[in-house]
């Protein structure tokens, strides 16, 4: 083995290489981006820096130097536009052919947007995904100015809470009874939306887009109860799409994500893939894990497969989420619970603990980094305290660890 390409530099990306040459990797490596910057983290482009409390240099994952000096050769600002599994060659979009012993896809995701048809296309209505959206936005949070954003998933909401400490006036209407329908518990709901209000955020639940008013440019929108909106700008946040387009073509196997084994391989003996594009066996079921966690930890194993060392990839979901002054964290999968209970901690402090049966399979931990930790550890370990002891303010969370 000589040669392993990796395509999409992002944080799956970027881990995929750093671990290769970590162990020991001694052939060629190239990671091919889209973007004209290096590897850079996602996640504070809608929070710091959006709000000016970072700069650019500061997202990336390496400094640039890293590399080179790591003999990592970087192709940016083109993307893979053909792939050829029988010839193992990727062509580029400038042309360039590139040859690949191993190919590692790490292509990640785009935002779904609004069709066309109801005003999606119209000047001022905005996605965030990557820096060049977080530039587009930027000039849009002016103190006094009317935002609508379409969707309250965390997205939405952490976009939300940006532009009320801007002072922007923020309407956010999501087309499902609550936020976080889709991913969290009614009281998780509850916590966020009180959140929100109190920070004035118009908030409408129940409430679908109709259409987005506006001649070259958006300047209200009309919803589907007939309610009209004026607005300046609008963000849509209604989740993504993985980015399969590629492998699809190359008759790779692709379900709601290019599909990957319990090695991260493909259908192909000689691709692999990680990170938001690939859908994963978790519990004997498929999903999609959309998070830095999975990107890191799944990237890693791929790499370590690639240098030939047989490795399961056992994913212990964790996620994160800053609004304003709460930071929420979550560990493990609430899919298929059924009951939640809640845990007080010390002033704002909370956790809601997800329970399937006897099981403790997630939690919701807002301010609370420990019961956050312990909860973690609990899940990866297998263990389900009884939902009286969590429930307990007084109890001491600790010694579950060790019972």
């Amino acid at each position: 083995m000589t040669h392993v390409v990796v395509i999409g530099a992002g944080q799956a990306g970027c881990a995929l290489v750093a671990k290769l040459r970590a162990d020991g990797f001694a052939g060629d490596i190239t990671l091919v981006g889209a973007e004209p910057v290096p590897p850079y983290q996602r996640p504070p482009l809608s929070k710091a820096y959006l709000l000016g409390e970072m700069e650019e240099e500061r997202l990336y994952l390496r400094p640039e130097a890293f590399y080179a000096e790591h003999r990592i050769e970087m192709k940016l600002s083109v993307s893979a536009v053909t792939l050829d599994t029988a010839a193992r060659a990727v062509t580029l979009s400038d042309g360039f052919v590139l040859a690949y012993d191993e190919l590692a896809l790490t292509l990640g995701s785009t935002p779904r947007r609004l069709p066309a048809a109801i005003g999606g296309t119209l000047d001022g209505v905005l996605v965030m995904r990557d820096l060049a959206d977080a530039g587009r936005m930027a000039p849009e949070l002016v103190a006094g100015r009317r935002v609508l954003i379409i969707g309250g998933g965390y997205i939405g909401l952490e976009a939300a809470a940006v532009c009320a400490r801007k002072g922007l006036q923020v309407t956010l209407v999501e087309m499902a009874p609550r936020i976080l329908q889709r991913v969290a518990a009614p009281e998780t709901s509850d916590y966020f939306r009180a959140l929100h209000r109190a920070h004035g955020v118009d908030i409408r639940e129940g409430a679908g887009l109709d259409r987005l008013l506006g001649e070259g440019r958006v300047t209200g929108a009309r919803l589907s109860d007939g309610t009209e909106l004026a607005v300046d700008f609008v963000l849509v946040g209604v989740g993504i799409v993985p980015n399969t387009a590629l492998a699809e073509a190359a008759g790779v196997a692709v379900e709601n994500g290019i599909t990957t084994d319990i090695h991260g391989r493909t259908s192909d003996a000689h691709v692999w893939a990680a990170g938001d594009c690939a859908t994963l066996l978790f519990k004997d079921k498929r999903i999609r894990l959309e998070s830095v966690g999975n990107a890191i930890d799944q990237a890693e194993v791929v790499a370590v497969n690639i240098m030939g060392t047989p490795m399961h990839y056992h994913p212990a979901p964790w996620f994160w989420s800053d609004q304003y002054d709460c930071k929420l964290q979550i560990a493990g999968l609430n899919m298929g619970y059924d009951a939640v209970h809640v845990r007080q901690g010390e002033g704002e402090a909370r956790s809601h603990w997800y329970y399937q049966a006897d099981r403790l399979i997630a939690v919701d931990a807002m301010n609370d980094s420990r019961a956050y930790m312990i909860g973690k550890r609990l899940i990866e370990m297998g263990k389900s305290p009884a939902p009286s002891v969590v429930t307990d303010a007084a109890a001491d969370l600790k010694p579950l660890l060790k019972a």
